[in-house]
């Protein structure tokens, strides 16, 4: 993937709050040291979507480790992308995969794992996590952070 698309339109600017993901604009920054293998990290602890049955809030910590090529995703449009979701109905597995997958096509990262910590509903968190391959050899990847959910043990 050659570094053609180096513009970014939304950084700097007042931008409002995309109403869907389809709408949302993701971008991309040259990455400065693509010769080095490193781990980039978003935390995303207050992740929001609504679920499509009966249009509740879903609430989720989201954390997305990824190991760039030659591309950074630029922070901002990241954090309007995730926003878009706000009122998006989708099941907890089906937004944890499609951030991903979308972060995957727009990037073309070495690697890439998330983890979608979603708080219960109906008394039953569901976790969902998924990564595009095996870890690099020699890449250091700290704990996720998230301990398991525990009620009010």
């Amino acid at each position: 993937m050659g570094q053609k698309d180096t513009s970014v339109t939304i950084l700097g600017q007042a931008t409002k709050l995309p109403q869907s993901p389809e709408e949302a604009v993701l971008e991309r920054v040259p990455n400065p040291h693509p010769d080095a293998q490193y781990l980039a990290r978003f935390t995303a602890p207050e992740f929001t979507s609504l679920c499509p049955v009966t249009g509740q809030p879903d609430f989720a910590q989201l954390v997305i480790d990824y190991v760039p090529r030659e591309w950074l995703v630029e922070s901002k449009s990241l954090k309007l992308y995730l926003g878009s979701f706000r009122n998006h109905g989708a099941f907890h597995e089906d937004c944890t995969i499609a951030i991903a997958k979308r972060l995957v096509s727009l990037l073309d990262p070495h690697w890439l794992r998330i983890g979608g910590y979603w708080y219960p509903r109906g008394g039953m968190p569901i976790d969902v996590f998924w990564q595009t391959g095996p870890v690099p050899a020699g890449l250091w990847v700290p704990d996720q952070g998230v301990p398991p959910y525990r009620g009010r043990g």
